[in-house]
């Protein structure tokens, strides 16, 4: 159960993350890439924030998010500058990739097409829990 506060910092870093990252991938010539952060997760001690991104389009978002992962103390640095009328620490900043999007996509896909796994279910991947 999340406390009120831990909601406050995860809408806080979940607003000022979206706009960090968007604006990075525009200055870095990917003026076509939409990163947004789908949900932003705060432990309770408040000391690290697991930041969900969804990636689109989805093709590059594997070398996207291993750059933004290594590009955390930077973004942790601006997050800082934006924030610091509102945290007095920035928690620490760990990247996920959100498949939830492509994963309703495929079901969605799979239900029209005649690759249903409702009669083959050994189509679908495995979900795994992240």
């Amino acid at each position: 159960m999340e406390s009120n506060r831990q909601k406050k910092i995860a809408g806080v870093l979940q607003k000022d993350l979206a706009e960090i990252l968007q604006r990075a991938a525009k200055d870095g010539g990917l003026s076509g890439t939409l990163i947004s952060v789908t949900k932003v997760n705060v432990t309770t001690d408040l000391s690290i924030a697991k930041v969900y991104l969804s990636i689109f389009p989805h093709a590059n978002a594997k070398e996207l998010i291993t750059g933004i992962r290594s590009n955390q103390p930077l973004i942790k640095h601006e997050l800082s500058q934006r924030t610091r009328n509102q945290l007095r620490r920035v928690p620490h900043l760990e990247f996920f990739i959100d498949d939830s999007l492509e994963y309703i996509d495929k079901i969605e896909h799979s239900l029209k097409g005649k690759d249903n796994p409702i009669e083959n279910p050994d189509l679908l991947d495995k979900r795994k829990k992240s």
